[in-house]
């Protein structure tokens, strides 16, 4: 599991924990729904490798309007100054497109504490824009305060963004490995359903990324602690690691008949030219590049 997949999946939490305000407007006895694809249509530059998970949802208010919720979240571990006219641009771009009104949310997860974009504006002549979007800095929740309120949080989501907090602001990698830890075995001791604790253990995994002697020693220490808990049939690790095996399987098929497909249409060397970007893409992605092979006129067309 990533970013993008976690938002839309804990969207709930997601905004109780870092919206509560927002939270509180919505009807969520409507079921929310995605809308990654017309997501994809307004976004021009979104195969051009940015460093950002963006969710485009569908929910209804209290008072019965159907919104658009757009959410940005910043990973760059770099301020970017163009992130602020890019949510305009963003929610400018659906409005227009489809008529809908749209909310756009920024949560900036870098590890710049003075990175806080909240505004776009721009004004020539007596022609003036003025853009503003709530924002959430996670780093604000690594204060000792904030961070109390996070673990004594029974939101799930709070695990999501401490495992975020730790990954950027945690530099020795022994502790790294002790929070690690920590994080999944609050899991447990929360008492969440195995598919849950397996879902958020992918998502803490992908985050927390620990040297190989570490990952290792994290491992074992894990299985002790399972096994201490007599946690039933396989470990978290193991089933997690099947699951993982089992999704790369897929994608690497996905992405062979994609190479077969181009190396058909457009030649061998074609194929090679794009096998590196083709085997390193997500599941979703190549399902768009294989989509517009069928009536792409040259490869350009496919992976701009």
């Amino acid at each position: 599991m990533r970013a993008a997949e976690a938002l839309e999946r804990y969207f709930p939490d997601f905004l109780a924990l870092l919206f509560p305000a927002i939270h509180a407007e919505i009807d969520w006895s409507v079921p929310y729904r995605s809308l990654d694809s017309e997501l994809q249509q307004i976004t021009g530059d979104a195969d051009s490798g940015r460093r950002y998970a963006d969710k485009l949802l569908d929910v209804r208010t209290r008072d019965g309007h159907a919104t658009w919720v757009l959410v940005h979240v910043e990973v760059q571990g770099e301020a970017q100054t163009p992130f602020a006219e890019r949510m305009f641009q963003y929610n400018y771009r659906i409005r227009d497109r489809y008529g809908r009104s749209v909310v756009s949310l920024a949560v900036l997860s870098d590890s710049n504490r003075r990175f806080r974009p909240q505004r776009f504006e721009e004004a020539r002549w007596g022609c003036r824009i003025v853009f503003e979007f709530p924002r959430v800095k996670l780093l604000d929740y690594a204060e000792p305060e904030r961070w109390a309120e996070l673990e004594a949080s029974d939101n799930v989501f709070a695990l999501v963004v401490m495992a975020q907090i730790r990954a950027k602001v945690t530099m020795d990698a022994e502790t790294l490995k002790r929070w690690k830890f920590r994080l999944i075995r609050m899991m447990y001791e929360r008492g969440y359903e195995r598919a849950l604790i397996l879902d958020l253990f992918r998502l803490i995994d992908w985050m927390i990324r620990l040297p190989a002697g570490l990952e290792a020693d994290f491992r074992q220490e894990l299985y002790a602690y399972e096994e201490q808990q007599r946690m039933p049939y396989v470990t978290t690790v193991e089933q997690a690691g099947i699951q993982k095996g089992l999704q790369q399987g897929v994608q690497q098929g996905e992405a062979t008949i994609l190479l077969r497909q181009l190396s058909t249409k457009f030649g061998a060397e074609t194929a090679e030219q794009y096998r590196t970007r083709i085997e390193s893409a997500e599941p979703q992605q190549l399902e768009r590049w294989s989509e517009r092979i069928l009536s792409a006129e040259t490869p350009e067309t496919i992976f701009h």
